[in-house]
């Protein structure tokens, strides 16, 4: 299997998530800092793997399949360790209840474009703008989460920030499903090929 510059760049994406993992848990001077780096890095990866695609037309069936689950598993990987970092008290279940919308909402969203893609119908629920904010206001937020560490006034009002704008995301992520839900409905409610489908009962 050839595989083009775009999808190279798109396993240096995953492969950067443990190079993160290490670093965010390695306490030297500076891991935050450095953490919030790879991560920007894998998140600017995500941006040229799909420009150089279109751009050079590289596009392959194996890098459609493998640019979402990079991108998910960035997004998810990174949920985990601020959900195993920000334990106890309100801001502890903030974190994971926001942290368990994104991630349920990523994985039912998936199983909605796999499904409409089956019958023919993925353009049905191809990404809409709400879901583009909803990306990059998750991104600024990991972003600002990740870099606060230290127990200075200044990262508390930092770490606040990102609080909030991971809140906020998490408010787009159900918008957005939302949004793809009422796209596929009238798919859900029959047999894929627009006719509903009959009652057990019937």
């Amino acid at each position: 299997m050839h595989i083009n510059l775009p999808t190279w760049l798109t396993l240096f994406r995953v492969l950067l998530l443990p190079v993160m993992v290490v670093v965010f848990y390695w306490q030297f001077p500076g891991h935050n800092i450095t953490a919030a780096i790879v991560f920007v890095l894998a998140a600017l990866t995500d941006w040229l793997d799909g420009y150089l695609a279109r751009r050079m037309n590289l596009t392959s069936a194996f890098g459609a399949f493998l640019d979402p689950v990079a991108d998910k598993l960035m997004v998810a990987v990174t949920l985990f360790l601020l959900v195993e970092t920000h334990r106890g008290g309100w801001p502890g279940i903030l974190m994971a209840v926001t942290a368990a919308i994104i991630v349920g909402r990523e994985i039912s969203v998936s199983a909605l474009r796999e499904w409409m893609a089956e019958i023919g119908m993925r353009a049905t629920v191809k990404v809409a703008f709400i879901g583009k904010l909803k990306t990059v206001m998750q991104m600024v937020a990991l972003v600002v989460l990740i870099v606060q560490h230290e127990k200075s006034a200044e990262a508390l009002r930092l770490y606040h920030i990102g609080e909030a704008l991971l809140v906020i995301a998490g408010i787009l992520t159900i918008w957005s499903g939302l949004y793809y839900l009422r796209a596929a409905w009238p798919s859900l409610q029959g047999d894929g090929s627009g006719h509903p489908l009959p009652r057990s009962d019937d």
